[in-house]
């Protein structure tokens, strides 16, 4: 089937005017072309069209990162001109170094923060907290333990509440 694909394919470029310029190959091996704005035989004006072959022709084996993005850019238009092989080299060049000073960075501020937990930081104050300041006692003697007073004073039934209105009101 793929020898009549091909087939089709080139009769189809033949009767609909497409021409395919080869514009560049990247590390990887893949090629791209550029179809230009052509008019087709019904008279309707095509916009250009950016392909890539991919190296690999199996689908399958396409990873996200075959192409590089210089080329990626020039295939989704964000850039006008095609990627010089000089220019992906440096961006790569210059990726690998940012690579490196991030991960230099991250060392570094390891050891910064080892060093401010074990000798710039002072030794947490060891604090003593005594009741609440809304306890009725704060700032008095603390009240004892001891129980203050005795059963023998409890009177049954001596408790009544107030105007018959809950507390709550």
């Amino acid at each position: 089937m793929g020898w009549s694909q091909d087939l089709f394919r080139a009769l189809w470029r033949s009767l609909s005017r497409e021409v395919k310029e080869h514009v560049g190959t990247d590390q990887f091996g893949n090629k791209y072309y550029c179809i230009p704005r052509y008019k087709n035989w019904r008279g309707q004006t095509i916009r250009e069209k950016r392909i890539v072959e991919a190296a690999n022709k199996k689908e399958v084996d396409y990873e996200a990162g075959d192409i590089p993005t210089e080329w990626e850019a020039w295939i989704r238009r964000t850039r006008k001109t095609p990627p010089t092989m000089e220019e992906i080299l440096k961006n790569e060049k210059h990726r690998e170094e940012i690579k490196i000073k991030s991960q230099d960075f991250y060392e570094k501020g390891k050891l910064l923060s080892k060093e401010t937990n074990e000798e710039l930081l002072p030794p947490p104050v060891q604090t003593q907290i005594k009741g609440h300041a809304s306890a009725p006692h704060f700032g008095k003697e603390e009240p004892s333990v001891a129980p203050s007073s005795t059963g023998k004073t409890f009177q049954p039934g001596s408790w009544m509440p107030r105007d018959g209105k809950s507390h709550n009101q």
